[in-house]
């Protein structure tokens, strides 16, 4: 069934009749038409009739064009029957750390050793790049969490919100338990079944307001899973006096991440290098989906191309009249001439 996807365009109707009759067009004053011959008289007022008509199919033309482009800007569409979509999908929040020790270069990608960072951003292109018909969201925590995105299916957003993160936009500390809780608030309006958070840092807590612990409690009070990944090697290096290296251990609460994991139903992983994390983000792959609130949608087809099309065929049919008309009078009067001489 044809209907509009508005319709307040067709008051314009009686546009061009308004205009027509309550602002006609200038009369002027002219010489009078003087006609010394009888013949051309003659041929004037057999031309009178003919042009009338003509003119009356010009306005009709014109009023059809008018009607067909009113059509068009409404934009006629024509919608079928509505179609079942099981949204089956999974709702993940992603937490990444950007914390001022993401920028230790302990991690090694292509052959090239590289900021945990940017390892964690190359493989998480990867693992939204499968995510498709997943929602997925973004927070980004320091100091403080932030939501950078919200659960949605966009994933190029959530990939370009993700790739453009700078460290220490949040500060240099971690709070983790922020970003537990600011995870919690935007996943509890989810299904049940569909709530998952993964949660990646090299740190342990040391800013915010909430501890992890009764964060990751208040988490399993909501059927909210998080899966907890501490990222970085066991040491760091680090400069001393006269250029010397030292090495000195990690700082990741490994044993805080594992409870929250534990206390959840989730899982914890460690990742030392780029390959370790790509195994865990494989092994997130097999997080099963769960069926959601189906979804209805009905086919759409825009329709207005075809008023267009007819409105601009009927203006070169004018077009092409006017020019017939203008040659054959043309025509006429020079005849009209050759006579009279």
């Amino acid at each position: 069934m044809v209907s509009f996807e508005t319709y307040w365009w067709f008051v314009l109707v009686p546009l061009p009749w308004i205009v027509f009759h309550y602002f006609p067009a200038t009369k002027k004053n002219g010489q009078a038409l003087r006609a010394p011959f009888i013949a051309r008289l003659q041929a004037i007022k057999q031309q009178a009739p003919m042009r009338k008509r003509t003119a009356t199919k010009q306005w009709l033309l014109l009023t059809l064009v008018w009607l067909l482009l009113l059509v068009s800007i409404n934009r006629p569409i024509i919608q079928g029957e509505a179609i079942k979509v099981n949204s089956v999908a999974r709702d993940m929040m992603l937490a990444v750390d950007i914390s001022g020790s993401m920028d230790e270069p302990d991690m090694q990608l292509e052959g090239q050793t590289v900021r945990r960072i940017d390892s964690v951003k190359k493989v998480l292109n990867d693992f939204i790049d499968r995510r498709n018909g997943d929602r997925i969201g973004l927070i980004l925590f320091a100091d403080q969490a932030y939501v950078q995105a919200p659960l949605t299916f966009d994933l190029t957003t959530v990939k370009q919100l993700l790739n453009e993160a700078q460290l220490g936009f949040a500060g240099q500390k971690t709070a983790i338990g922020d970003a537990l809780g600011l995870a919690i608030k935007r996943l509890i309006e989810r299904p049940n079944q569909s709530r998952t958070l993964i949660l990646l840092t090299d740190g342990a807590n040391n800013a915010g307001k909430i501890e992890p612990l009764e964060a990751s409690i208040l988490a399993a009070d909501n059927n909210i899973k998080v899966h907890t990944i501490a990222i970085g090697a066991d040491y760091t290096l680090q400069k001393s006096w006269f250029s010397r290296q030292t090495r000195r251990p990690s700082n990741i609460d490994e044993k805080t991440l594992k409870t929250i994991a534990a206390q959840t139903g989730g899982l914890f992983f460690r990742a030392k290098n780029t390959e370790q994390l790509e195994d865990i983000y494989d092994e997130l792959d097999k997080i099963e989906p769960v069926d959601q609130d189906a979804q209805f949608y009905r086919p759409t087809q825009q329709l207005f191309y075809v008023p267009l099309s007819l409105s601009l065929a009927f203006i070169l049919m004018l077009i092409v009249i006017k020019l017939l008309f203008a040659f054959n009078l043309r025509r006429q009067k020079s005849n009209i001439t050759d006579e009279s001489l």
